[in-house]
């Protein structure tokens, strides 16, 4: 269970090398890819990987805060003492999740540190890419990974919640990539891309792209290891979304507003949307970009070859 958004589930991790079916790919069920001795961290080793601080502290559960109360006699409802304590129980329960919740983030930003330490001494650039469902980045992930094929060392991170079509997408365009499905969870974690980074094994000088679990909220508060963050803004979905989800930009480098070729049929105020991007994310750069097209995406090419590591020797 994820205490921070409410998400649980198995986790289905899944490598398909480009140019092998599917069913020669290696295939394995992880609830916790760190929780046994096969699922090691990439070129680390874990004792903490076996905690899971929401079973360790499932006593404090609000759940089970819940089921330790009583029901009282309807007469007792009357009285305010009870509703005191009725008060001084939620509060209570309120406090535990929000400490649930911190040791949930605290573990991934654990895990995500040593992800990170292990993608720089391999000098491999990891990119977390976000944005809602329908955006755009399987996409532009397969004309990336075509037009870049032999150019630089491209391997792709695919997460949904169920399915394979996007990483069948991704591998019919040349590229290595590997499956995550989170069952109902809603976003990937530094414990899942651990898994798909080992399965992966990118060489020096390469780039992985993480393309989450599309949602412009929880993917956003949960550090992965990656160097940058990449937010899709479609034209199609409206010209708000920094307006309602700032959090999801205000995390954004690189905010890439894509579908362009749409423009002329939606009802998209470019301007108001660039005011908005940078009064939320005023760091981040702005891309525009069409991987229909094709428009724009020279730019995009120019912003990873510069972030892009030189091969280790």
């Amino acid at each position: 269970m994820c205490a921070t958004c409410g998400c649980s589930g198995t986790t289905a991790v899944r490598l398909l090398p480009a140019g092998v079916p599917e069913e020669a790919g290696a295939g394995r069920q992880a609830g916790h890819p760190h929780g046994h001795a096969d699922h090691e961290h990439p070129g680390h080793e874990h004792p903490e990987h076996h905690e899971h601080p929401e079973h360790a502290e499932h006593a404090e559960h609000p759940e089970h805060a819940e089921h330790a109360e009583h029901p009282e006699h309807p007469d007792h409802a009357e009285h305010p003492e009870h509703h005191i304590h009725q008060h001084d129980q939620q509060s209570q329960a309120d406090e535990r999740t929000v400490q649930l919740q911190q040791k949930v983030l605290a573990k991934n930003d654990r895990l995500a540190q040593l992800n990170r330490d292990w993608l720089r001494q391999r000098g491999v650039l990891a990119i977390n890419l976000m944005s809602s469902p329908g955006a755009g980045k399987t996409t532009l992930l397969e004309r990336t990974a075509r037009e870049l094929k032999g150019k630089m060392s491209f391997s792709v991170i695919e997460g949904d919640q169920a399915a394979m079509l996007d990483a069948e997408r991704i591998r019919a365009a040349g590229c290595h990539v590997v499956q995550i499905n989170t069952g109902v969870g809603c976003h990937l974690d530094a414990e899942m891309v651990a898994e798909g980074l080992r399965l992966l094994d990118p060489p020096s000088g390469s780039v992985v792209m993480i393309e989450n679990v599309g949602n412009l909220v929880c993917p956003a508060l949960f550090d992965l290891g990656e160097e940058a963050r990449v937010v899709l803004a479609s034209v199609a979905e409206g010209d708000d979304k920094p307006l309602k989800y700032p959090y999801m930009f205000r995390q954004a480098d690189l905010v890439l507003v894509s579908k362009t070729d749409l423009l002329p049929y939606v009802n998209f105020d470019s301007k108001r949307h660039a005011a908005d991007v940078r009064r939320t994310a005023p760091d981040a750069l702005m891309l525009k970009v069409s991987a229909t097209t094709g428009a724009g995406m020279s730019d995009w090419y120019a912003w990873l070859r510069r972030r892009t590591p030189v091969p280790q020797e």
